[in-house]
């Protein structure tokens, strides 16, 4: 009779961590024991670099015109005041903030039903229709002003703030569509899915759930599209001809002429121009980080 033995295993090892398993990585000792000035004096340039620009354009717009001293003193607001009520300004500071304002509203309305639909919905065309949408960014916008001066013309849209709107508005939404699609699919579904249990429709758990978690993402889309809008030259210039709708792009060019440039006029204009965007992207520079985080995950 055969008889077979059992034969028993010992269990692995069992490896106690111990306190070198838990300090923290080790850091570059290199990088570490490198003297300041390596770190500093690069970014001391570049500082400088950017700057430079920026304190020239004070320099002209705040001291007094005829000067030559690197120092803008005594300062003066008289190129201020003469941009802002001798060359219209303030006309164009307003054409300038509706314009953008109507082109950040149209935009993220428009890309949030178009994102909200890419990212939920699954349809035949839509990969076709995705590469439209990226290809559509390789146009340059100079290359159909013609159409659009015709279809403009056509609808009696010429020398309206409509035409200047609406075609900001076509020229922003690809972009933006995109990167909705791409904040929506980082909401995870089954939230949408526990407010239709709850009893609310597609459009309200939209509205309740998704849409309060989109705020970041929102704010990224919008602001770029009122940044564009804002800065924007070509569309302005060639769909609106009175001066009394015309933006700050075209105004600014208007400082300049074929006989001579008043340096410190195109300065001040340049602040005015500059200065509420500043002031835009300060506040909600926290809002724009998170939202482009949020969005470059899935997407």
């Amino acid at each position: 009779m055969i008889t077979e033995e059992a034969t028993e295993v010992a269990p692995a090892p069992v490896r106690v961590p111990t306190a070198a398993d838990r300090r923290p990585p080790r850091r570059n000792r290199a990088w570490d024991e490198a003297p300041r000035w390596q770190i500093y004096l690069p970014l001391s340039i570049y500082l400088v670099f950017t700057l430079v620009p920026f304190y020239w354009i004070l320099l002209f717009a705040l001291r007094p015109a005829g000067s030559t001293s690197l120092v803008p003193w005594p300062m003066t607001s008289d190129h201020f005041e003469k941009v802002w009520n001798e060359r219209d300004f303030a006309v164009y500071f307003q054409n300038s903030v509706l314009t953008g304002v109507a082109t950040l509203l149209l935009t993220t309305g428009v890309a949030l039903a178009g994102g909200y639909a890419l990212a939920r919905f699954d349809f035949r065309i839509k990969r076709g229709f995705m590469l439209a949408l990226l290809c559509t960014q390789f146009v340059p916008g100079a290359l159909l002003l013609v159409p659009l001066f015709q279809i403009f013309a056509e609808l009696k849209m010429i020398n309206s703030l409509g035409s200047v709107i609406i075609a900001e508005t076509v020229f922003q939404l690809p972009l933006s569509m995109i990167l909705i699609s791409g904040f929506i699919r980082n909401v995870p579904y089954s939230l949408e899915e526990a407010a239709w249990v709850d009893g609310c429709n597609r459009l309200t758990a939209f509205r309740i759930v998704v849409l309060p978690l989109l705020r970041p993402g929102l704010i990224a889309v919008g602001s770029f599209a009122f940044v564009h809008a804002w800065n924007h030259f070509l569309f302005a210039l060639m769909f609106l001809s009175d001066q009394s709708k015309q933006t700050i792009p075209v105004g600014l060019n208007t400082l300049m002429s074929a006989d001579s440039v008043d340096l410190g006029a195109l300065a001040a204009g340049g602040i005015i121009a500059a200065v509420p965007v500043v002031i835009v992207f300060a506040f909600i520079q926290k809002w724009l980080i998170t939202g482009f985080s949020a969005g470059a995950v899935k997407g």
